[in-house]
C-alpha cells in the first residue's frame, strides 16, 4: 500500500544571509537537498542568528534531510529547533511528515496535533498529514474529517481532494463489509 505524499512548510528566514539561502533552497522543489543540506549546515556553522532564524534553519535543513531519505537526522534537526524555540509549528508540522515517512503514525498524529494547536502557517498541511496518519490507523472518519478540513483551508488543493474521494470510497467499503 503505497502512502500519500505529506505535506511540509518550510520556514521564513529574513535577511540577506546564507540562511536564507538555505530557506530559498528548501522552498525550491527542484533544489538537489544534499546540496542544501550543505547550505544549510554552513550557515549553522558560520552566521550569528536570532532564535527564531536558527530554528527555522535546523528545521529548513530538517526538511532537505527528509526530502533525501535520511529520516534519523531529520528528525535530530527537529529536536534542536524545539529546544530553540519550542513555538514554532512549522517545526512540528515537518516532524509530523518525518514520522509519516518512517510509519511512526502515533508519534506523527501527536506531533502533527501541537502543529494545529500552534496554527502552522501551513496548517492545512498539518490537517491534511494528520489524515494521513489517522488514516494508517484505521480512523478512517477521522481522516476524511480532517482532509475535508485542509480542503476547507485550502480550496481547490487537488491531493486533498483526491483524499477526501478515496476516504469517501474507503469508508462505504468499510461499511459494506460490516
Amino acid at each position: 500500500v503505497a502512502i500519500p505524499c505529506a505535506a511540509f512548510a518550510q520556514v521564513t528566514v529574513f535577511g540577506d544571509s546564507i540562511a536564507r539561502e538555505c530557506f530559498e533552497t528548501t522552498k525550491s522543489m527542484t533544489a538537489n537537498p544534499r546540496e542544501g543540506e550543505k547550505i544549510c549546515t554552513r550557515a549553522l556553522q558560520l552566521e550569528a542568528m536570532n532564535y527564531t532564524n536558527r530554528a527555522a534553519t535546523y528545521t529548513n535543513r530538517g526538511i532537505l534531510r527528509m526530502r533525501a531519505g535520511n529520516y534519523d537526522d531529520a528528525l535530530k534537526d527537529y529536536g534542536l529547533a524545539k529546544q530553540i524555540k519550542n513555538d514554532l509549528g512549522e517545526i512540528y508540522l515537518n516532524e509530523g511528515a518525518t514520522y509519516i515517512y518512517v510509519k511512526d503514525y502515533s508519534k506523527a498524529l501527536t506531533t502533527l496535533d501541537k502543529a494545529i494547536e500552534l496554527q502552522s502557517s501551513d496548517v492545512h498541511a498539518a490537517y491534511y498529514n494528520r489524515a494521513i496518519a489517522k488514516e494508517k490507523l484505521q480512523d478512517i472518519q477521522g481522516a476524511y474529517y480532517d482532509f475535508l478540513k485542509a480542503l476547507e483551508l485550502q480550496p481547490d488543493w487537488k491531493l486533498a481532494e483526491w483524499q477526501v474521494i478515496l476516504c469517501h470510497v474507503s469508508d462505504r467499503r468499510t461499511y459494506a463489509l460490516a
